[in-house]
């Protein structure tokens, strides 16, 4: 009885991503660059900074000092146009002074975004985000997901999928009584 070659032991549907990976080494880091570290409660929120789409810088970190709703949404998302209007309410409510919401959109042309936050009166910067952004986020495998970030610039809390409004405005609202500090 004759052994297998170890290479011929590879099960058949691995063979193109095999084959992708010999023939195009940089795919391979590709791979390795979309690969998300988890972001855990409590850790400094990664700073970004992105043209919004009135094509005025933000910079994350701009916003140390104040409660920050951070907000990862697309067009073809029905749960994250029906909750922008919570946030645009919110963002009247709250005041610029303590609190800001953001979004980013993980949409792949603005000209559908622009439309989308024109028609539902978005009134918070929204920028356009990608893969890169997400994976600093923990990666974004879903949307919507909502981070919210205390005034010394840490995570707070991560919300996926539809956002429960009440369990977000009363950690908003605890954000902005106590500073950011423990509970």
């Amino acid at each position: 009885m004759t052994a297998i070659p170890s290479w011929r032991r590879i099960a058949p549907q691995f063979w193109p991503l095999l084959l992708a990976l010999t023939l195009f080494p940089a795919a391979a880091g590709l791979l390795v660059a979309q690969a998300a570290s988890p972001i855990r409660i409590g850790q400094q929120a990664p700073n970004f900074s992105r043209m919004d789409l009135s094509h005025r810088n933000v910079e994350l970190s701009v916003y140390r000092g104040k409660v920050v709703l951070l907000n990862f949404w697309a067009t073809w998302c029905g749960p994250c146009l029906a909750e922008m209007p919570t946030f645009a309410q919110w963002q009247n409510q709250y005041g610029s002074d303590k609190f800001q919401v953001l979004g980013i959109s993980m949409d792949d042309a603005a000209p559908e975004v622009v439309a989308a936050i024109s028609k539902l009166k978005v009134n918070y910067p929204v920028v356009m985000g990608d893969e890169h952004l997400g994976a600093a986020y923990g990666g974004i495998l879903g949307l919507p997901v909502t981070f919210l970030i205390d005034p010394q610039g840490r995570i707070r809390g991560r919300f996926e999928g539809a956002t429960d409004s009440v369990r977000v405005k009363r950690d908003i609202e605890h954000l902005l009584a106590t500073g950011g500090r423990s509970k």
